[in-house]
């Protein structure tokens, strides 16, 4: 099944709105709702999977726009899951000028008979930002790895940034020390988010430098949970993000908290 999905996102005011937003079957986007959204200045967007994705045959693209100035966080409610046969997934962003992205899906399965190929691609300006996590499991349990390979691709301008292919379903090279040292689980995220400080390491992570701008956090473990613990402390351990979210939550805690506006409006007569 062929389906492609289409989101743009501007700033309005100290805002930011969803301008279109257009999906079909097997991806749904669905905007967050609720006092939560209201109070946030990035407009925050699920990603919804309407079926068992990706089914064999399943190419999808979704092409996304944000804005000068805008914010987005495009988030996954589910773990995706790799069935038998082919299925491809294409993601494409612009980045303006002051614009923030932060794509952060839940982990994909590859499962045993898949044939899996994704693309992410984003062209940034040079004052844009970018969050964007992968966490990928060589198989459900007990079982091996299908076949996957999925490239990432991060230009500003006609620069590139990054330009990275993972592999997974060939038994040696998981258990090469170069890749997954035998482990199950692999977790990537890049962060082209302020300044970037010196390559750190811990164990079962890392975080290294890109040549022009931003970094790589990488990290393996033998499950979903302990991966995304480690990579958490990769990112941590990069200046610009650790000095961002401090400011978030400095901003966050003068604002007021979503079940007291709740009461606040239940008492107006």
């Amino acid at each position: 099944m062929h389906a492609r999905a289409i989101l743009t996102v501007e700033r309005v005011g100290d805002r930011s709105v969803v301008r279109e937003l257009r999906s079909q079957s097997p991806l749904s986007l669905v905007p967050r709702r609720g006092t939560a959204a209201a109070y946030d200045s990035a407009v925050t967007v699920h990603l919804v999977g309407s079926a068992s994705t990706p089914l064999p045959g399943d190419d999808v693209e979704l092409d996304v726009r944000v804005d000068p100035g805008a914010d987005l966080v495009l988030t996954g409610v589910a773990a995706a899951v790799a069935l038998a046969g082919p299925s491809t997934l294409t993601m494409r962003f612009a980045i303006d000028e002051a614009a923030s992205v932060q794509y952060l899906p839940e982990p994909t399965v590859i499962t045993a008979r898949a044939d899996h190929h994704t693309l992410f691609h984003a062209e940034l300006h040079e004052s844009a930002r970018l969050r964007a996590r992968e966490v990928l499991v060589a198989g459900r349990a007990n079982e091996p790895s299908g076949r996957y390979r999925g490239t990432t691709r991060l230009t500003q301008g006609h620069t590139p940034l990054l330009h990275q292919t993972q592999d997974l379903g060939d038994p040696v090279l998981q258990a090469s020390p170069a890749h997954l040292a035998g482990r199950r689980v692999l977790g990537t995220e890049v962060l082209l988010w302020g300044p970037d400080g010196e390559a750190a390491a811990g164990e079962w992570w890392s975080l290294t430098p890109l040549a022009r701008r931003g970094s790589l956090a990488t990290a393996v473990g033998p499950d979903a949970v302990s991966t995304q613990r480690a990579l958490a402390d990769a990112v941590a351990a990069h200046p610009g993000w650790t000095r961002q979210t401090l400011h978030e939550s400095a901003v966050r805690a003068d604002l007021p908290h979503e079940s007291a506006v709740r009461a606040n409006a239940e008492e107006v007569p």
